[in-house]
């Protein structure tokens, strides 16, 4: 085996793949890139047995400018090939596989000598096809793994809700995370309905590493679903992760129906104000901010304390409110990052009562978006 490739594109196309390459596997050949070169490209391949990202740079395309000496296949250490092709001296470099796996990798006057293993031992991708291939726009999958993997549990007790929930039903795909302490929900109207539903749980590590590769150069991703596989294809790389095993709860009956009391709230100066209170109450144990809503005096105060530190209070700018009076309190780091995944919208939070969770909406687009936050009782 032995080809020759602009440096550049080979570091973007490594650089993806290696999203995937972890160092703590208990399958020793995992922590190593699997190159395969044939006579229309070459594919490389990075796996943690949970993810696995493969990326195809055509031997057609004028760009890569892949000349092909000879074909084959290898797997090399993942960690050190990367740091030496960072660190070549010229625009191009040379890779020839010799005997006993020993690869040759040249650059200028540049000449490394490392040891590679046998491609043929690397686990197989499983093949997903799909009769009917969802097709989502690229920024707004990006936006929506954003808006709902801050609500996925970091604990493993409960293994199912460290992943996001996606259903898909006809002409809608739902998305919706909880760690039993708030709760992120996303809807999507697709282009085209689907014949075949879908329910299915994807790890929230995986979306977070997807989210990464969505750059604003791509417009489009092919979703393939299987029995514990799911499958996004980017351009000319296949991202595959498996499936979380298990029944998600039923999370419609959390979200409350009616309110009490409401109150509309530029997101970034709500966010900007929370930010400022929750500076003193990380100080203290119970990391507690509290807001008060007098209607009949059309006042809206937030108030974060620390016992060791001192308090601060401010007054809120709200474009309306409405309903009964309230006091309540929360976990200002859930509330500052949910209303960071709004952006610069407008937000409409509805309560319902001190100690039952609240809600955020979008005021312009409540229906495809919504997060719940559970108070925390202070007395």
């Amino acid at each position: 085996m032995k080809f020759t490739i602009t440096r550049s594109v080979f570091l973007k196309t490594l650089n993806d793949v290696s999203r995937a390459i972890s160092s703590k596997t208990t399958i020793p050949i995992l922590t190593g890139l699997k190159l395969v070169l044939s006579d229309t490209g070459l594919v490389l391949t990075g796996s943690d047995a949970d993810i696995s990202i493969e990326s195809r740079i055509n031997a057609t395309s004028e760009n890569n400018d892949l000349q092909i000496e000879s074909t084959g296949s290898i797997v090399l250490p993942a960690r050190f090939f990367s740091e030496i092709v960072k660190r070549l001296p010229e625009n191009t470099m040379t890779l020839e596989v010799k005997d006993n796996f020993q690869t040759l990798i040249t650059s200028g006057s540049s000449e490394f000598t490392i040891n590679g293993l046998d491609a043929n031992n690397y686990p197989r991708l499983p093949e997903i096809s799909a009769p009917q291939p969802l097709m989502l726009n690229a920024e707004v999958l990006k936006q929506l793994i954003n808006q709902t993997v801050i609500a996925v549990s970091n604990q493993e007790s409960r293994p199912v809700l460290t992943g996001v929930h996606f259903v898909i039903s006809g002409a809608q795909l739902m998305a919706v995370a909880t760690d039993s302490h708030r709760l992120s929900q996303r809807t999507l109207d697709l282009e085209q309905p689907t014949t075949t539903d879908y329910d299915v749980i994807i790890p929230g590590k995986s979306l977070v590493e997807l989210s990464r590769m969505l750059t604003d150069d791509i417009d489009q991703v092919e979703l393939r679903i299987a029995e514990n596989q799911v499958l996004f294809i980017i351009g000319q790389t296949a991202f595959y992760s498996r499936l979380l095993e298990g029944n998600y709860p039923d999370t419609t009956r959390l979200i409350p129906t009616s309110s009490t009391t409401t109150v509309e709230f530029a997101a970034p100066a709500l966010l900007a104000a929370i930010q400022r209170a929750s500076l003193l109450s990380h100080e203290s144990r119970n990391n507690v901010v509290r807001l008060t809503l007098d209607v009949a005096t059309q006042s809206a105060i937030i108030y974060g304390n620390s016992p060791d530190v001192g308090n601060v209070e401010e007054v809120l700018q709200f474009s309306a409110l409405s309903g009964e009076n309230l006091e309540i309190s929360f976990n200002p780091d859930y509330m500052k990052e949910a209303l960071q995944a709004f952006g610069q919208t407008t937000v409409e939070v509805a309560f319902t009562a001190p100690l039952r969770p609240f809600t955020l909406v979008p005021s312009e687009d409540r229906d495809h978006f919504i997060q719940l936050i559970t108070p925390v009782r202070t007395y």
